[in-house]
Order: structure tokens, then sequence, then C-alpha cells
């Protein structure tokens, strides 16, 4: 997918209200900004925190959603080593039908036919580049295309299609994985409208630690 077939969205039109984004701190980056992620930041505040823009957020929902529609979900492949991400990717997985890693992330799991984790994918959701940096790789070397919620200070030379969020916080991950969990049975026809999903933003959130 390019960038050039993500169609931008106004605030009449997001996915949900934008007061959803901010209270769920979807739009809360970081103090560092990484070249790559640019042109996903909406202003610097005066604290010197970067803010992301919510409206490509949910453009790159949408477009995430579309694409992995168009797989067998038993073939898209959800990754999470960071701990307030792994409830709502196993959450996620559940609700589309896909596999998911939720924790340790073992080398090998794409690559060695001998490892008993061994999955072959034809796609995969990463939730922070860094922290699943080895599901990344091992994606990468083997050419899978990667979906990748990123965060300000993120590199994302390497993912297919960025879905620019907070990717540290309970709150934000939750409403990312639950957008994009409607979104995609949406799109799979699952739904007649993704307001028909019968779970919560509180549904994919993990509990504080």
């Amino acid at each position: 997918m390019t960038d050039e077939e993500i169609q931008p969205v106004n605030n009449a039109d997001l996915l949900v209200a934008e007061d959803i984004y901010l209270t769920s701190g979807v739009h809360i980056g970081t103090q560092q900004k990484s070249a790559d992620m640019k042109d996903f930041i909406y202003k610097v505040r005066q604290d010197g925190l970067y803010v992301l823009d919510v409206k490509k957020t949910d453009e790159r929902i949408r477009a995430a959603a579309s694409f992995l529609s168009r797989y067998d979900p038993k073939r898209i492949l959800v990754v999470s080593a960071r701990q307030y991400g792994q409830k709502p990717a196993r959450e996620f997985s559940k609700a589309i039908g896909a596999p998911a890693f939720a924790g340790r992330f073992v080398p090998g799991t794409l690559t060695n036919p001998t490892n008993p984790a061994f999955i072959e994918p034809e796609i995969t959701v990463i939730t922070a580049p860094a922290a699943d940096k080895q599901a990344l790789n091992e994606a990468l070397n083997l050419g899978i295309p990667i979906i990748a919620m990123c965060d300000a200070n993120n590199e994302t030379r390497n993912v297919d299609l960025v879905i620019p969020t907070n990717n540290k916080g309970r709150r934000a991950l939750a409403c990312i994985y639950w957008l994009l969990s409607r979104q995609v049975l949406f799109e799979r026809g699952d739904l007649k409208d993704p307001n028909d999903f019968n779970m919560e933003i509180e549904d994919f959130e993990a509990k504080l630690v």
C-alpha cells in the first residue's frame, strides 16, 4: 500500500469523535522526533513533547483495516512484547481470528521451521518497532509486509504502513486495537456498521501494573 492510496479525512469523518482519540492519549508522542515521523507530527508543546496528528492516525487505521481485510486472518500475525500492548493485541487477534504473539518473541519463530512456535504469516502487525525488533527483522528478511504502530521517535524505514500513535500508553494501545478490530470486521463485511461492534475500548485495556 502506498501513501497515494490513503484517503485524507477531516474531523467530521473520523471513525470516532476526536475527543476519544485525545482522552485515550493517542496523540501523546515523545520528546524526541525521528526524521521518519516528521509528517505525522501535529505540533510541539512548550514542554518539548511532540504531538501526533490524530487525523493521520485515523487515515492509517482505515488503510490498515482495508489492507488486512484482504488476507486470510489465519495468515495475519499480531505481535506485542510491550506489556500494555499484550492484552490489546490478544483481543484484536481474537476479534479478527488471527494468531498473536504477546510477550517475548522467540528468535526463529518466522525463520526456523524446527522452532515449535514456527509460523508462516503473510502479513504482520507490530505494536512497537523498537520493542518488537526481533519480529520486525524476521518479517523484513522474509519480505512479509509490516504494519506498525509508531510513536514520534520511531524509525519507520522498514515499515510498510505506519499507524502514528502513542505506542506506550495503556489506553492509547487499547483504543488503536479496538478501532482496528471493528474496522477490519467492517471491511470484511462481518459488520454492517463499525458501531455494531460489541466490545468497548475498556475490553481491550490492560490492567495497571
